[in-house]
């Protein structure tokens, strides 16, 4: 296994790069840049007008733009709809008519958790055909973006319905969330879509998809988080010498960074299994063993790495004007998606007594 960047996901990374040192904008401001550069074409098919990329190329975009805390819908329109959409396959009209899209800048999401079930694999929430038109009722929460999504995919009892975003039938409740990102309780009563909305299957690849770019922007997050921490000490003075000098603080930011590079580690290697071409089972099972790790390894150690970050900047980390806060507070939301570090310790060693 070589988890090395190649050509293209180097390439992707550096059109990332070259964006933001030339924009300002930091939240959704940055969108119509974003969509402008073609960077949400990268995992598009070939024949909606796309550049045919995968998951990789996906991971490398999320990555760079975590490094600088962006806060933009890319995360819910490729990881949580795009790349989980082309794995399980979609109707060609559909997709006719979401991945074109996407390339003009339409938001999807996807309504992973229910109400005391997160990255439920069982889904409460009903799809009951009628004729041609499937009525989907049930109850989701902590949905980001569903205010601009143009589609939710909603995980049901028989597939993945892809619903609009202004479907009638569908409530929007707004939840409050660390980032400031809007987020929201969906209460679907009888939802009709069209029949092939219904994507039979499809959870665990959603799933994994979602697991798979979470890890990546967690991977972005810190990396962006110990630059701006080790500058802060090295610059900093008490004393009459920099914090860096002091082994306190010096051990602290070790200890972030010995996290840091577990927390890519596991990232690149759960994103490369996943990108690897095969239907076995014992490749899939091996996967997900992979991103259960790796979810773990988000939800219990990229707060605690914030946290200390915090710490080590003082009372600066605490005011917003500080780019600082945009990394914890992201963290924060990104482990309460996941259900945070005892859910996730559970379902992985649930995962190892299985086997």
């Amino acid at each position: 296994m070589d988890f090395t960047r190649d050509e293209s996901q180097d390439a992707v990374a550096e059109v990332v790069v070259s964006l933001l040192e030339r924009e300002s904008a930091r939240d959704i401001a940055l969108w119509p840049t974003l969509v402008d550069s073609g960077l949400l074409a990268v995992a598009l098919p070939e024949k909606y007008g796309g550049d045919g990329m995968g998951l990789l190329e996906v991971s490398a975009l999320l990555t760079e733009l975590a490094t600088d805390a962006v806060q933009v819908p890319a995360l819910t329109t490729l990881g949580f709809g795009v790349l989980p959409l082309v794995a399980a396959g979609v109707p060609d009209a559909l997709a006719q008519e979401v991945f074109p899209a996407v390339a003009e800048g339409a938001v999807i999401t996807a309504a992973l958790n229910e109400p005391g079930a997160p990255f439920t694999v069982k889904p409460e929430t009903t799809a009951v055909s009628d004729g041609t038109t499937v009525r989907v009722s049930g109850r989701k929460v902590a949905v980001p973006y569903a205010d601009t999504a143009r589609w939710i995919l909603i995980p049901t009892d028989n597939g993945i319905a892809v619903v609009d975003g202004d479907a009638a039938g569908l409530t929007r409740t707004a939840n409050p969330t660390s980032d400031g990102v809007p987020e929201f309780t969906l209460v679907l009563d009888d939802v009709a879509i069209p029949a092939e909305r219904l994507l039979p299957g499809g959870l665990a690849e959603l799933h994994r998809c979602a697991l798979a770019c979470l890890g990546s922007v967690a991977d972005g997050l810190l990396k962006g988080v110990i630059a701006l921490t080790a500058e802060h000490v090295r610059t900093r003075q008490q004393f009459g010498r920099p914090l860096a000098e002091f082994q306190a603080v010096a051990q602290q930011i070790a200890d972030v960074y010995v996290v840091s590079r577990t927390l890519h580690a596991a990232a690149v290697s759960a994103n490369w299994a996943l990108a690897q071409p095969s239907d076995s089972a014992e490749h899939n099972e091996r996967t997900d063993d992979d991103l259960d790790v790796l979810a773990y390894t988000v939800a219990a150690e990229l707060p605690a790495a914030l946290q200390k970050c915090h710490h080590l900047h003082g009372g600066i980390g605490v005011d917003v004007t500080h780019p600082l806060h945009r990394y914890y507070s992201q963290a924060k939301d990104i482990a309460r998606w996941l259900g945070g570090e005892s859910f996730r310790l559970d379902r992985l060693g649930a995962r190892c007594t299985s086997n």
